[in-house]
């Protein structure tokens, strides 16, 4: 059985994979192009990927295709329906962000709230030295407790996010669904909950309903008091409308670790935006501590031998 990893490069070099121990045949590829997608997988039986794109077009042309192991809670890089209707088993990993995600929102939400980047800054200038008084405040700072955070997205990340922000004494709200007419228990309708927000935070996937699911009108309804966290995807919020929110102050601050192009080019309208204080950057970082990846990687080893074993019991 031939196993082929596509884009091991996406990770620390010291998280440790195993995979050539479960084939008999094992090619491992640091990046791989959309022009060498097809000749890589032709020939396997096995893909392992984290971001490489398997359309139904290149599927199509690998039919000895039997298993795609997808190094991500996120599965739109992979055409599920052309998977399902071809008898390709389809796994991802989920569960192994549950820390390092949400801490990277508390990272980014504590220094956009503390002005981190801009006492930062003031430091290097020299302007605590020549400060009247003992102490510079030339920024504001603001609390968490007994602020409002508005959590998009219920599940195992939002309810992380809720539980360490409760340890900060907010008060802390799930989002019903845009465009729903129902409010479940325990959620509040979507445009409300963007009206009392202090902080929203982004914990959903993308999908035809999520994409662009804060845009202009979206912002209009936010407090000039509102911070916007993003660690979820860039597709959900539509950045030209995030860039004049930011520009022109209609909300106070964002901070995002994704984008709708990564790797981001130097033209994006995000980059510009880090000339704001208030509004921070991160290259879709959140997901990557060294424990989580080492975890996404244990539970791939796990499904990988599930599935070799599967097959050679059946072969047997």
């Amino acid at each position: 059985m031939k196993a082929v990893f596509l884009d091991r490069g996406s990770f620390a070099a010291n998280t440790r994979f195993d995979f050539s121990d479960l084939v008999s045949h094992y090619d491992e590829y640091q990046i791989t192009d959309a022009s060498d997608t097809l000749s890589r997988i032709q020939n396997a039986d096995i893909v392992i990927t984290n971001k490489v794109i398997l359309n139904a077009d290149i599927l199509s042309q690998a039919p000895k295709v039997k298993y795609i192991l997808i190094l991500a809670t996120g599965t739109n890089n992979v055409d599920l329906s052309y998977c399902q209707a071809n008898q390709i088993q389809v796994d991802n990993i989920e569960g192994y962000s549950t820390d390092t995600v949400p801490e990277h929102t508390f990272a980014m939400l504590l220094a956009l709230k503390r002005n981190l980047l801009s006492y930062q800054q003031a430091m290097k200038d020299g302007k605590w030295a020549n400060s009247d008084h003992f102490c510079l405040r030339d920024f504001p700072l603001t609390d968490l407790a007994n602020t409002n955070m508005i959590i998009i997205g219920s599940g195992a990340l939002g309810q992380r996010v809720k539980n360490i922000a409760e340890a900060f004494n907010m008060n802390t709200y799930f989002a019903e669904r845009k465009g729903q007419t129902q409010c479940r228990e325990g959620y509040l309708p979507f445009e409300r909950a963007l009206k009392i927000a202090d902080v929203i935070t982004l914990h959903c996937p993308l999908t035809d309903n999520t994409k662009n699911m804060i845009a202009e009108a979206e912002f209009a309804l936010m407090k000039p008091s509102t911070l916007l966290i993003n660690t979820g995807r860039g597709g959900l919020v539509s950045e030209t409308a995030l860039s004049t929110a930011i520009k022109t102050q209609q909300i106070a601050g964002a901070a995002f670790d994704v984008a709708t192009q990564e790797p981001m080019p130097a033209d994006h309208p995000l980059q510009a935006l880090t000339d704001y204080p208030n509004f921070l950057l991160t290259p879709h970082v959140a997901w990557a501590s060294d424990g989580a990846m080492q975890k996404l990687a244990n539970i791939a080893q796990q499904k990988l031998t599930n599935f070799v074993e599967v097959i050679t019991s059946n072969d047997s």
